[in-house]
């Protein structure tokens, strides 16, 4: 997997935008971050899964997908490793990806509109 590739794939999804952060190249969907090229001087990009995407990737492609280390891994962040053929067995798993970004935007949208209906509510 190089680089571009990466770019390539995650800028192909309907609604993907890529930005920076922390210095790296993220891409986000709905405004929420599904991958970065964070750990790239490592050949790996990185996927923001969840815990149970996490769990099934790693088990059907063990030399493709790795958790990342500690905390962050524990809550779905995955390395893509440079085994990974791109385009031959990645995009499958990115519309996951995307589809996983897009319901933590949603659950992140709902949290937001019950808080403001509650200080609503609070100030009536």
């Amino acid at each position: 997997m190089k680089a571009a590739d990466f770019h390539r794939i995650a800028l192909s999804l309907e609604g993907a935008v890529e930005g920076s952060h922390m210095g790296a190249p993220e891409f986000r969907v709905g405004g929420r971050i599904f991958a970065t090229l964070a750990s790239e001087d490592q050949g790996c990009g990185n996927l923001m899964l969840t815990p149970e995407q996490q769990a099934e990737f790693v088990r059907e492609l063990p030399e493709v997908f790795l958790p990342i280390h500690g905390g962050w891994g524990r809550m779905g962040m995955t390395h893509l490793t440079t085994e990974a053929d791109i385009d031959a067995v990645v995009p499958r798993f990115w519309r996951q990806v995307k589809r996983a970004a897009i319901d933590r935007c949603r659950r992140v949208e709902r949290r937001q509109s019950h808080s403001i209906r509650r200080q609503h509510w609070s100030r009536a």
